[in-house]
């Protein structure tokens, strides 16, 4: 099985604590952390995922979890960030193990984590 993972949530899982937007999120997340601890291919995103498909800021598809319900470009620029620090493109179909050791040290060890998401609602959970 593949799943399809946002590149940001690379760095979620490393601090998750059940934790989350709902009780529907949390069981999610709880399940997926469980799938991915298997090591499956992921395909990496700047969009969407199966972590979001239980998220209440999940509206069609697209991320609402900016202003007001508006579309987040906030998510979409975590991605980015992470993407680029790992040397990896959205679209690229990696172990999860390679994937988060390469968040781990390209971001995670060398400090970076709170250049990228230090404005998340979450951050003081990810200490």
């Amino acid at each position: 099985m593949t799943y399809r993972i946002r590149a940001h949530h690379g760095m979620c899982f490393s601090y998750f604590q059940g934790k989350g937007y709902s009780g529907e999120f949390t069981e999610n997340m709880w399940a997926m952390k469980e799938k991915l601890d298997r090591n499956p291919i992921v395909v990496l995103l700047d969009e969407t995922d199966d972590v979001c498909s239980h998220c209440p800021g999940n509206r069609s598809g697209k991320c609402t979890n900016g202003a007001s319900g508006t579309p987040s470009g906030k998510a979409k620029e975590y991605d980015r960030q992470v993407l680029a620090l790992c040397g990896l493109a959205a679209g690229t179909q990696i172990r999860w193990n390679d994937f988060v050791n390469a968040v781990q040290t390209h971001i995670l060890s060398p400090g970076k984590r709170r250049e990228i998401c230090g404005g998340c609602e979450w951050d003081s959970l990810c200490c």
